[in-house]
Parts: C-alpha cells; structure tokens; sequence
C-alpha cells in the first residue's frame, strides 16, 4: 500500500516536474512575432480571451502555457497587484511569452496625446476630447470656464474622457497655487479666481510671448485707476457664451449691448474668465510689466502699439487705419488678378496640362495660401477680424 503510494506521488511529481519544464521553456523561448506590433487589451477583459488572442494574433504559441505562467508568476511575485492592465501595447519581434506577461501586467502601455491649445473655451475643449478615438466614455458636463490647463497630455489609450479632465482641472489647481506665491505685490485683484478672469481676457488679446507682460499690464493699470477694460473679446462671450467665435465682425451695437461679460459696459472684472488661459498668460497677469501703458492698438505687423495717452493713442489708431486700408486695397487686388486668371488649359491626350502663371494661379488644396489675404486685427489672438477698437476713455 506505501509502495504504491509512493509510486503514485513519484509519478505526479514527475509530471509536474516535467510540465513545468516545458513551460519554463516555452516561457523563455523567442516567441513566433516576426515583426513589432501593438496589442490592444479593451477594459474587463478576462485572462483567458486574452491569452486568445495572443494566440490568434500571433504573438504567443500557446493560450494554455501564457495562462499558467501567469497563474504561476501570480502565487511568485511580490507586487500586489498581477492583473493584466488594459491598454495598448507595443509588443518587439521574438518576444518570450515572459517578456509579453510583464509587458501586460506592468501597464506600460502605448501613450497616445492630445494637444489643448490656450484659449479654448470649456465646451471647446470638450468637444476636442469627445473627438479623440483613443479615448473612451462620455463627459457628462462641461466643466466650469477656465478651470482647465491648456497643455499637451499624454495617456494610454482607452482612458476615459473624464478621468483626462479631470487630470486638466488638478494641473490648473496646481499650477495657480505655485504661480500665486510669487505674484507681484499690490495686484488689484485678491483671489486666483480674479486673476483667472483676467488672464483669459490677456490671453485673448494677444498670442504674441513678448506682449502678454505689457498687455497684462494695460489692464492692471486700468484696474487700478478704475477704468473700464473695454476689451472686444468680453463682448464676443458676452454674446456666444462658451461656443467659441462669434462668426461675424463686431458692430456698434454689440459694443453698446450691455452683457454681464461686456467690459465697454460694466466695470472691473467680468463674473467669470471667457477662456482657459495657458501658463505664459497667468504668469504675465501675476507678474504683469511695470509701466504706465493704458492703450493699445493693432500696428499693422500682428502686434499692438501701446500708448499712455489718450493723444498717443488717437494717433496710434489713426496710423492702424491706413495700414488696414492699404491691406484692404491689396486684398482686392489680389481678388481681382484671381478671378481675372484663364483655367489650365486641358491636356490633350499624352501631353501634360499646360501651367498657370503662379501670380495668377489659385494655391492648391495641399498647400498653404500665399501670406497676403487677411489684415491683423485689433485683437491678435481673436479667432474672428475686429473692427478697429475704439480709444479707451
């Protein structure tokens, strides 16, 4: 009776030990990947249906073997957690069916990323994370304007729509708290949220680094002696709200229209920021210029020319008015040589179309067109032209 016991045990551990030999083997052995590919693993996918379709994919040779290695190296390891991450992943040529598991089981996955442009409005910016198909899930509702950092964010594919703005909302918080410790003294504003507010307005008037300072410092100025900011892009989120540009040039009477947001009609601060400021302009509303700049208007080059007089400053729009009318003539030049231009003559058959002369040809779709269409406006950074600003009283 203990004879055959012992014969029985001897045989399963020899099974066993045999068994883990040729998993072992197969564990540490090249895999049949011939060339480097990407696995994608979707969230709550079992062990098993993934091991499947490494099998059927190519990667590894056997779905049995990867799940009893991974099972084995589960009891092993000291890492708390052993699960296979989804994600996406780049997996080499050859890999052993060990290098794939810990591949998987780290979560070092494929990072795609998503571009933020400053100045984007909330709704804006979640309409650009909806878009993006290495994301999943669904944002219920758009966050608060201006609590989100403009910024490059990288993340692995398949994370959710709102795990990422959620990430955006916690750099904003950071970046203020360690921004509004080294503020300029006597701000006229007392809380971040106010200096949110006017960091998007800076942040709307220009996009140019070497203005934001000075920009930042009209308006801190302005503050300061009370008077009224009548900066153009509060009156076009006045009107459209988070949507985005207005679509059509300001008139008159979008001017005079008093709206919460309407600095040419209300004094101070508006309620609530009109964008998502970027990093460079809530530094320059911190740390704005010293100087005693309360205007400033388009010079015709995509910058602004700032004055601290109302004199200054008539004679600044005066000089931007001939500017724009020139651009305008040349506008209408161009328009005119445009549709003045024959068509390509048609090739015959086996010959090539004869070419347009380039100064009377239309850009191709590929390619940009030339630099000579629209003049700047006002506002540099403004997505839609402005008519000239009126001076600052």
């Amino acid at each position: 009776m203990v004879s055959g016991l012992f014969t029985v045990l001897l045989v399963v551990f020899g099974a066993v030990g045999t068994f883990g030999i040729l998993l072992s083997h197969q564990f540490e052995s090249a895999g049949p990947l011939t060339v480097s590919r990407s696995f994608a693993i979707p969230k709550g996918e079992g062990r098993i249906a993934t091991a499947l379709r490494l099998e059927r994919e190519g990667i590894i040779s056997n779905r049995w073997a990867f799940v009893a290695g991974h099972i084995f190296q589960s009891f092993l390891t000291t890492r708390k957690n052993y699960e296979l991450k989804a994600g996406e992943y780049d997996i080499r040529s050859g890999a052993t069916m060990r290098q794939v598991l810990e591949t998987l089981a780290e979560g070092k996955s494929v990072l795609a990323k998503l571009t933020i442009p400053e100045g984007l409005t909330s709704q804006q910016i979640v309409e650009r994370i909806s878009a993006d198909p290495s994301l999943s899930g669904e944002i219920t509702q758009v966050p608060a304007e201006g609590t989100l950092l403009p910024d490059t964010y990288r993340f692995s594919k398949g994370m959710a729509r709102q795990e990422l703005l959620d990430r955006m909302a916690s750099e904003q918080q950071k970046l203020l708290a360690s921004i509004w410790e080294k503020r300029a003294a006597n701000l006229p504003f007392a809380t971040m949220e106010q200096a949110v507010v006017l960091a998007s307005i800076v942040e709307k008037e220009t996009g140019r680094a070497d203005e934001r300072e000075r920009v930042a410092a009209v308006f801190v100025n302005r503050l300061r002696k009370g008077m009224r900011l009548q900066s153009d892009p509060t009156i076009i989120y006045g009107i459209v709200g988070g949507q985005g540009p207005l679509g059509r040039s300001i008139t008159r009477s979008d001017i005079d229209t008093k709206t919460a947001y309407n600095t040419y009609t209300i004094d101070g601060l508006p309620p609530g920021p009109i964008c998502n400021p970027g990093r460079p302009a809530i530094e320059a509303t911190l740390n704005p210029a010293v100087t005693t700049d309360l205007f400033f208007v388009a010079d015709g080059t995509g910058g602004h020319t700032f004055s601290d007089t109302l004199k200054e400053h008539n004679a600044a729009v005066q000089t931007w008015r001939k500017v724009e009318k020139e651009l305008k003539v040349r506008q209408e030049q161009t328009r005119a040589v445009s549709r003045s231009a024959p068509p390509p003559a048609a090739a015959q058959p086996g010959q090539a179309a004869l070419p347009v002369p380039a100064s009377a040809a239309e850009p191709p779709p590929s390619e940009p067109a030339p630099p000579v269409a629209s003049p700047p406006a006002p506002i540099a950074a403004s997505a839609v032209p402005l008519p000239v600003r009126k001076p600052k009283k």
